[in-house]
C-alpha cells in the first residue's frame, strides 16, 4: 500500500513544474493553498512523509525504553537527547555552507536521509543506554546533514510570494507521516502488550523492524523525484542594506539582495557579517526560546508520571500530530498575506501556555488537551519560521542561514535537555515545564522588540 501511495504521489508530482509556478489551481481555497507549489516541494514533502512514519514509530517510545527497560534516569535521558541534538548542530551549519558553495542540494539531502535510516538499525542491538545514544546520534547526524540543504531547496523551488504555502505544505506532509507513524506504533503496542503501563523490550524491537520499511521508501522517492534547481544568473546589482528593517516579510527583499556578489572567496567572518542584523536578532530570540524547549521526551515522561499508559500516551501524540497537520499548511499560506512575526509570537505564546499546563497538571487532568495545543504550536512555528528566514537571507547564502539557525538552536538544546533532567531529578517533574514556559514568554518579548525595531526602520 505504501509503495502504491508513493508511486501515485510521484506521478502527480512529476506533472508540476520544477521552478515556474505556472497557473494557479482553480477554486478559492485550492488556489490559496496550492498557488506556486512546485514538483520539488511535493516530492520533498513526500520524502518527509515516509521518513516521519519511520521516525515517529519510535521517537516517543525511546525515552520510555530508556526509562522502563534500560533503567536510565531522567538526567541520563536529558544527556542522550541533548548530546545527539547538539552534535548534529555543527553539521547543519557545515552542510548548509557546503550546499551554498557547491550550488547543489540533493546529494547532501540524500546522504542525510540515508544516514538516518542506517542508524535506526542500531536500536536492534540496544541493551544499554550508550547504544541508544549511538543510534540517536547517527539519526541526528543524518538530520544535521540534510536539513539546511533541504529547506534551501524548498525555498529555491518556490516563488517568493508562495514560500509560506510551500513550507506549510511540507510541514503538513511531514506531520501527516508522523500521524501515520504514531498510529502504527499505537496499533503495534496494543497488539503486543495491550494497555500495559510500561514499555516492553520486545515491543520496541518489533517497532524498529517496522520503522525501517518506510525509511527505505523515502530514499527511493528522494532518488527518483527530487531535482536540484540551478541558481539563476546574477546581474551586477548592489546588495540591499542589511539593517533591522530587513526583517520585513515582503518577498521582494530576498530577491533584491539575492543578486549580491558571490560569496565563494569571502572569509567565514565576511560571510556571516553579510547577513542582515534582523536575522541575527531572530536567531537570538530563537535561542532564548530553545533554552526552555527541552526534548519532547520529557513530555512523554511527564505523561507517564501522571499515570498515563504507554498506549494512551501514543494516542495523545496522535492528537498532537492531528492538530499539527491541520494547522501547518493553512497558517503557512496565511503568513504569505499577513506576515510572519506575529504568527511566530502566537506560536511561542501557545507553547508557554502548554508548558504551564504541564507544570500544573495532576493525575486525572486531561493531558490530551495539552498535547493537542502543543501540536498547534508546532504547526505554526516551524513552517512560518522557515519562510521568514527565506525572506531575509539572500539566495546564495540561504542554506548557510538555515544552518546557522539550526546550529544555534541545536547547541542550545544540549544545556536545555540536561537542565530539564536536572530540574526533574532535583526539584520535581513540574520544574522543567515552569522553566520552559518562562523562557518562551521571554522570547516572545524579544520577538516583539524585533518587530518594533523593524517598524522604526
Amino acid at each position: 500500500m505504501q509503495r502504491l501511495a508513493a508511486h501515485g504521489f510521484i506521478m502527480a508530482a512529476m506533472t508540476l513544474p520544477t521552478r515556474d509556478p505556472g497557473a494557479a489551481a482553480p477554486g478559492g481555497m485550492r488556489r490559496a493553498l496550492l498557488a506556486g507549489v512546485t514538483r520539488n516541494v511535493i516530492a520533498l514533502g513526500l520524502v518527509s512523509f515516509f521518513t516521519d512514519i519511520s521516525s515517529e514509530l519510535l521517537v516517543y517510545l525511546i525515552p520510555l525504553y530508556l526509562a522502563n527497560v534500560l533503567a536510565a534516569t531522567p538526567t541520563i535521558i536529558g544527556v542522550v537527547e541533548g548530546v545527539t541534538e547538539s552534535a548534529s548542530a555543527f553539521l547543519k551549519l557545515g552542510s548548509g555552507w557546503l550546499s551554498d558553495r557547491l550550488g547543489r542540494r540533493k546529494t547532501l539531502v540524500l546522504t542525510g536521509y540515508s544516514t538516518s535510516v542506517a542508524a535506526k538499525a542500531l536500536y536492534l542491538l540496544a541493551t544499554a543506554w550508550p547504544v541508544v545514544l549511538a543510534a540517536r546520534l547517527g539519526d541526528r547526524i543524518g538530520k544535521g546533514i540534510r536539513t539546511a540543504p533541504r529547506d534551501a531547496l524548498i525555498a529555491d523551488s518556490t516563488p517568493p510570494e508562495s514560500r509560506g504555502r510551500a513550507f506549510g505544505l511540507h510541514r503538513a506532509l511531514d506531520t501527516a507521516g508522523a500521524l501515520v507513524g504514531v498510529t502504527g506504533a499505537a496499533i503495534v503496542v496494543t497488539l503486543l502488550q495491550g494497555d500495559a503501563a510500561t514499555l516492553g523490550g520486545d515491543t520496541f524491537r518489533a517497532l524498529v523492524l517496522v520503522a525501517l520499511v518506510p525509511g527505505v521508501i523515502a530514499l527511493v522517492v528522494l532518488r527518483l523525484a527530487v531535482r536540484d534547481v540551478p541558481a539563476p544568473p546574477k546581474p551586477a546589482v548592489a546588495a540591499a542594506p542589511a539593517g533591522p528593517e530587513a526583517i520585513s516579510t515582503a518577498p521582494a527583499l530576498s530577491e533584491s539582495i539575492s543578486a549580491a556578489p558571490p560569496t565563494e572567496r569571502r572569509s567565514l567572518r565576511q560571510r556571516l557579517g553579510a547577513f542582515p542584523s534582523a536575522f541575527w536578532l531572530f536567531v537570538g530570540a530563537s535561542a532564548l526560546f530553545t533554552l526552555g524547549n527541552s526534548s519532547d521526551a520529557f513530555i512523554s515522561l511527564r505523561s507517564q508520571s501522571l499515570g498515563i499508559a504507554v498506549r494512551d500516551i501514543l494516542l495523545m501524540v496522535i492528537a498532537f500530530n492531528f492538530t499539527n497537520v491541520i494547522v501547518a499548511w493553512p497558517v503557512g499560506a496565511l503568513s504569505d498575506r499577513v506576515g510572519r512575526r506575529g504568527l511566530i509570537a502566537v506560536a511561542w505564546s501557545i507553547y508557554a501556555v502548554t508548558y504551564l499546563g504541564l507544570a500544573l497538571a495532576s493525575p486525572g487532568f486531561p493531558i490530551v488537551v495539552l498535547w493537542a495545543l502543543y501540536g498547534v504550536y508546532y504547526g505554526v512555528s516551524d513552517a512560518v519560521g522557515k519562510a521568514l528566514v527565506a525572506d531575509v537571507v539572500p539566495r546564495a547564502q540561504r542554506a548557510t542561514g538555515y544552518g546557522i539557525l539550526n546550529m544555534v538552536t541545536g547547541l542550545v538544546l544540549l544545556p536545555a535537555s540536561i537542565l530539564a533532567g536536572l530540574l526533574w531529578d532535583g526539584v520535581g517533574p513540574h520544574a522543567p515545564f515552569w522553566f520552559g514556559a518562562g523562557c518562551a514568554a521571554a522570547a516572545v518579548v524579544l520577538l516583539g522588540f524585533i518587530h518594533r525595531r523593524s517598524n522604526a526602520g
